[in-house]
């Protein structure tokens, strides 16, 4: 789940032509998530992330999960309900 975005900064030195000592700022956006799947907090680079998937339209799972397992879990739940016929009267938010 998206939570919000955060910028970071670090300050830099770096030499010059002159052999003066120059410092310089360096501004980060971080993307602040929730696992969907454990819901721990965890964070993210906004550069190495899609602009699309910054919404809560996706699915976001940290580093300690296995994105892998939970997309299998999530495609067998989407199954249950396209193998519902329509005339079915179960509720599908309980499934």
């Amino acid at each position: 789940m998206f939570i919000k975005i955060t910028y970071e900064t670090n300050t830099y030195n770096r030499p010059s032509k002159t052999g003066k000592i120059h410092e310089y700022v360096k501004k980060r956006a971080i993307v602040v998530l929730r696992c969907d799947n454990c819901n721990e907090i965890f964070n993210r680079s906004r550069g190495s992330m899609d602009p699309k998937r910054l919404n809560n339209n996706y699915f976001h799972v940290c580093n300690r999960c296995d994105s892998k397992r939970f997309a299998q879990k999530k495609r067998i739940e989407k199954n249950r309900i396209w193998d519902m016929k329509a005339s079915s009267l179960e509720d599908i938010s309980k499934l």
